[in-house]
């Protein structure tokens, strides 16, 4: 295995932490009444943006094909999430709404890079 390969393999187990994070911080807030962004979510969101642009890097330097369209899609749901957890971190509470489509959009973007072959 080259050290690509390697550097490749570690930004693809920091992406899946970073889902883990942003997800179990959504997990965590089921039963609780007012539900809020909290740190797992922001770091979680972060980690899971700039590790999921470093492997489309990887992906573009590799010798496969990169589908495009599915990679903008994936990048705006990134975004979309991000944008919305630092904005609204810094309220004590969010509206239930809103946290449920956070963790529409969070399921959404996994889904789509497990299923969209």
């Amino acid at each position: 295995m080259s050290a690509m390969e390697v550097a490749q393999h570690i930004v693809l187990l920091l992406h899946l932490i970073g889902f883990a994070s942003l997800f179990g911080g959504f997990l965590v807030q089921m039963k609780q009444v007012e539900p809020e962004v909290n740190a797992a979510m922001l770091h979680g969101s972060y980690t899971m943006l700039v590790t999921g642009v470093a492997l489309v890097v990887f992906a573009e330097v590799g010798p496969d094909p990169v589908n495009h369209v599915k990679i903008g899609i994936k990048l705006v749901l990134a975004l979309i999430i991000t944008v919305l957890v630092v904005l609204n971190r810094r309220f004590t509470t969010i509206p239930r709404g809103l946290w449920g489509l956070l963790g529409l959009l969070t399921v959404t973007n996994a889904a789509l890079a497990v299923l969209w072959q």
